[in-house]
């Protein structure tokens, strides 16, 4: 499952995960996790070198940090994505969490680099004005205050980023389906999804 920052696609890949009884990854979090080490460093995210050192010692505790989601680590971790070193540091790990029995896992490249071959491709998208609104409430829920229209900035900033970089760009699969979830709830947008699934005899 793949899409931009703040589409939905997180909270649907768990309960996909959920209602089909397989495992569940946000890749996404390894990138802020590295991202967040970096920071933490007092390096540059965009520094190659800095991001590949900390995606190789990334370790289990960094991943239950409780400041991945604040707006400088959305940031860094759309740096350190972009990273090729990264990326390779990474792949690994998520390609053996799904290997095994299956799982759902959501991302910026899982359909078109780190499992071309799944069987269901999901990128789930929505429009950006509701993708801010999401995360701008996300934030305020959290305590962090944010301006709506800077939340929307920083969005449309990192989409260009993603989109752009050389090493693995947001882009959907040839065979994804696309799901808009800018008019959807949650549950709207897990029905459309097994939908899907089932729809390719899953």
């Amino acid at each position: 499952m793949d899409g931009p920052a703040a589409a939905g696609k997180g909270t649907l890949a768990r309960r996909l995960a959920a209602t089909l009884g397989l495992p569940y990854l946000d890749t996404g979090l390894l990138y802020r996790a590295v991202g967040r080490r970096v920071l933490d460093s007092g390096a540059d995210p965009r520094d190659a070198a800095a991001a590949e050192a900390a995606a190789r010692t990334l370790a289990a505790a960094d991943l239950a940090r409780t400041d991945l989601r604040v707006p400088e680590v959305d940031m860094a971790a759309s740096a350190v994505a972009a990273v090729p070193g990264v990326r390779a540091a990474l792949l690994d790990f998520q390609r053996a969490f799904g290997a095994a029995s299956g799982a759902v896992l959501d991302g910026r490249d899982i359909g078109t680099v780190v499992f071309p071959q799944a069987p269901v491709k999901l990128f789930v998208t929505a429009s950006p004005a509701e993708r801010a609104r999401r995360r701008w409430l996300e934030l305020q829920g959290r305590g962090v205050a944010a301006e709506l229209a800077q939340v929307e900035a920083e969005l449309r900033a990192r989409d260009a980023q993603d989109a752009a970089r050389a090493a693995a760009p947001l882009k959907p699969a040839a065979d994804a389906v696309l799901l808009d979830t800018t008019a959807l709830d949650a549950d709207a947008a897990l029905a459309a999804a097994v939908a899907v699934v089932r729809g390719k005899g899953w």
